[in-house]
């Protein structure tokens, strides 16, 4: 989607650049119906401006920015979804405008996401995790939240996996990796030290090392073996890590779900093997307050509910 990695590039650019793509996304529309000098001269640039902004995406030439535009729209057209609502929330908006404007964030994101997806590099990543000894998982604040979740996802399924959020702490495990382990460092940005410094760690450790990053340039995306790229559903009041973080757990689902299928024996007797628990913990009885069949009462008697019907 070419307006989502307009929205992934954008706060990598400034001035002119910006301009250009703040237009843009405005209105892609109107974008399709001119040349790149006609751009230049609605933002106040130049056709040279607009031929660089092109290339800071990633594109060979404006003519291929259109073709994105025209197609994005069309396919928007044909699954009869609104182009119109932008990522911006105003404080007039009501709610069902609040509500459009974030599913289509999310949508467009995860959509290209997946699109843009380097399938090459999502089996290399799924391939080392799969054969790991040991997984270290490195991220703070908000990618500190996905990092427990990655954990979370891989230790379900029987992998040696481990969250870590504080640098100290990330540094002290990276040290004593080996090359039969594997690490995950998730930075929106690619650019925190705090995940920066224990990556390079581990790989001074032999570990193989994999970024989720939403740029595939910064140095954390250049100081791994393996790279996977996430892409923005900013809106309002959702900029950088909240605005990418749908679009990086579609990435770690991926990655597990393709370990799992590696490890099938593994996965599904873990899983089998934990089923029970959340199930076990769930309070019965509705709203009688008593516990649950077969707890034990203060007694040391056993407790049948059977509810109040």
């Amino acid at each position: 989607m070419i307006t989502a990695l307009i929205r992934s590039e954008l706060p990598r650019m400034s001035g002119s650049l910006r301009r250009v793509g703040e237009t843009v996304l405005a209105d892609p529309a109107a974008a399709t119906h001119g040349s790149a000098a006609e751009l230049g001269r609605r933002t106040g640039t130049s056709q040279a401006t607009v031929t660089r902004f092109c290339h800071a995406l990633g594109l060979e030439s404006y003519q291929q920015l259109l073709i994105g535009l025209a197609q994005e729209m069309g396919r928007d057209q044909a699954a009869s979804r609104p182009t119109a609502l932008g990522p911006r929330i105003g404080p007039d908006d009501d709610l069902e405008h609040v509500i459009g404007v974030v599913a289509e964030a999310d949508l467009r994101a995860l959509r290209h996401t997946a699109d843009r997806l380097d399938r090459e590099a999502l089996e290399r990543a799924a391939q080392a995790l799969a054969r790991a000894r040991r997984i270290d998982v490195y991220g703070v604040g908000g990618s500190g939240v996905v990092a427990e979740e990655t954990q979370a996802r891989l230790f379900g399924i029987g992998c040696a996996a481990q969250a870590w959020t504080e640098v100290h702490a990330a540094e002290t495990s990276a040290a004593l990796l080996t090359p039969s382990d594997a690490v995950v460092a998730v930075s929106h940005s690619g650019t925190t030290r705090e995940v920066l410094e224990p990556l390079r760690l581990a790989a001074d450790r032999g570990a193989t090392t994999v970024a989720i990053t939403g740029d595939p340039r910064s140095p954390v995306a250049q100081a791994a073996d393996v790279r996977l790229t996430s892409f923005s559903g900013e809106t309002s009041f959702r900029r950088g890590n909240f605005g990418t973080r749908h679009s990086v757990l579609l990435i770690v689902d991926c990655l597990y779900a393709r370990v799992a299928q590696l490890t099938y024996e593994r996965a599904t007797a873990s899983i089998a093997l934990t089923a029970h628990i959340a199930d076990g913990h769930a309070v019965r009885g509705g709203r009688t307050g008593r516990p649950a069949r077969g707890v034990r009462n203060r007694d040391g008697g056993s407790e049948d509910l059977r509810g109040d019907g």
